[in-house]
């Protein structure tokens, strides 16, 4: 079975890749996709710090330089992983598009602010010269807000949105200090839903079988 790559990125700091690199890894886990393997391009090193207060076995985590990233994941492909999730840096150009020619599908998460959806152009420029399919999903979003609708629109023109908004709240965030995911702290949560939902989009889009 071939193995898929998924890679986080944005230019963006802040968006919330590294909870997100986290949520969908072990959500893939549970939806017995696997192994799993988490990749922290980040020099700040943020998923490695969350993933060694982490009990559970899987994912299992690499660090790795970017110079060395096409061997480890040839490596990873021949020991059987089934998925790669690649959490990037911000504002690292060269390395995030070197990143990114090594990904199957790119998900450019986005919080709904004009700041945000006006840093959004750079990553699409760097995923289409790379010719890979990319995903945008709000993430940060407030309840009810219009400017999450507004920021629909607009990302749209870029290229596809997920139909799953992940909304602001304190567990999904919280849930990531003692190495845990929010589905495992507090599995019957809207927020465990909308990770639910949104690896169901994505899974088909990588190449996985939703049960």
């Amino acid at each position: 079975m071939a193995m898929h790559t998924l890679v986080v990125a944005s230019q963006k700091g802040g968006v919330g890749k590294t909870t997100l690199s986290g949520h969908l890894g072990v959500m893939a886990v549970l939806q017995n996709i696997g192994p799993v393997a988490l990749v922290d391009a980040d020099p700040q090193g943020s998923l490695a710090e969350w993933w060694n207060v982490r009990k559970a076995e899987q994912p299992f985590f690499v660090k790795t330089k970017i110079s060395q990233l096409k061997t480890l994941l040839k490596g990873l492909e021949d020991k059987g992983v089934a998925l790669v999730i690649i959490d990037t840096p911000p504002a690292v150009t060269q390395t995030i598009q070197a990143v990114m020619s090594e990904a199957d599908l790119v998900l450019i998460p986005t919080r709904p602010s004009p700041h945000d959806l006006r840093a959004v152009g750079s990553t699409v420029n760097m995923a289409e010269a790379t010719g890979k399919r990319i995903i945008f999903v709000i993430n940060g979003a407030a309840n009810r807000a219009r400017i999450t609708g507004e920021a629909a629109v607009a990302l749209s023109q870029h290229g596809t949105v997920a139909p799953v908004t992940l909304h602001q709240r304190t567990d999904f965030a919280s849930s990531m200090i003692d190495g845990r995911t929010v589905m495992e702290l507090f599995p019957n949560s809207r927020s465990t839903a909308e990770i639910r939902e949104l690896w169901e989009y994505l899974a088909p889009r990588l190449g996985f079988t939703v049960e």
